[in-house]
């Protein structure tokens, strides 16, 4: 018996309307009901997951910026890793003329944005959590949990991340949330790292682990849990990375809460 589920939210966790449908929010407080522990484990910011985590009503560690901030159930701060500044500042000075990449900075309770995108409001519409825009020429450097780049295109983004990595190596970490948003973090951040941290906290080890995701910033959570679940619509590169792991099914179709209540649930009553 599994007694810590972490879980990715978007393409994971939440419907294609990035909401908790009534039968997954449930689930977990049943889950919460018979012992046994869940995390939200996202690239989002805390603010944002702090309003979903509301909405569910259960008491939870929240793994957020794909894990450069971990927040108890009270919502306090119980782990942190920043970018270094002078990487954030080379990074926003390498890409702020390309006028096809948006910057996105996740700044202690602030998102910031090099330039407004409307689009993004549909994701936060339950949390109502804005964004507000920044001067690239000024940029805010200090206290950044993760930035990330935002184009429509995978390839474009793919050159950035060959790019960062040949100049950055191991002074950063970095990853595909979707194929459409290229994240870095701090050296040695990930969502992994951080269900260790809370694993440890509960008295856990990571075997008593089961993790659910669909991107490139879940692959080392999902191969440090005891058991890692690889959603139907995940990535390809993400399948390709983890070919050993099980695929379920939709976050349409609320597959990781139907797992859930076939192989943790204990029968009701």
């Amino acid at each position: 018996m599994y007694k810590l589920v972490a879980s990715d939210l978007d393409g994971t966790l939440l419907t294609p309307e990035h909401r908790i449908a009534p039968y997954t929010k449930q689930v977990l407080q049943q889950l919460h009901q018979q012992g046994i522990h869940f995390v939200f484990a996202t690239g989002r910011h805390h603010v944002d997951v702090a309003s979903i985590r509301e909405t569910v009503g259960i008491p939870a560690y929240m793994i957020t910026s794909n894990g450069a901030r971990v927040h108890d159930s009270n919502d306090q701060l119980v782990y942190q890793h920043n970018v270094d500044p002078a990487i954030v500042a080379s990074l926003i000075n390498e890409v702020k003329h390309d006028p096809t990449v948006t910057i996105h900075l996740y700044r202690d309770n602030d998102w910031l944005l090099s330039k407004m995108d409307e689009e993004l409001a549909r994701y936060h519409q339950d949390s109502g959590f804005n964004a507000k825009e920044f001067d690239v020429e000024n940029p805010p450097v200090d206290n950044i949990a993760k930035i990330f780049f935002i184009r429509h295109d995978h390839d474009h983004l793919l050159k950035y991340e060959h790019q960062f990595l040949s100049q950055y190596g191991d002074s950063i970490s970095i990853a595909f949330s979707t194929p459409f948003c290229l994240e870095v973090m701090g050296n040695g951040v990930s969502k992994g790292a951080a269900l260790e941290e809370v694993a440890r906290r509960h008295q856990l080890n990571l075997a008593d682990c089961i993790a659910f995701g669909d991107g490139m910033n879940d692959v080392e959570m999902l191969r440090a849990a005891g058991r890692g679940l690889v959603m139907a619509t995940a990535q390809a590169r993400v399948k390709a990375t983890l070919s050993d792991n099980a695929i379920i099914g939709s976050h349409a179709d609320e597959a990781v809460a139907r797992y859930l209540n076939a192989h943790l649930l204990a029968p009701q009553s």
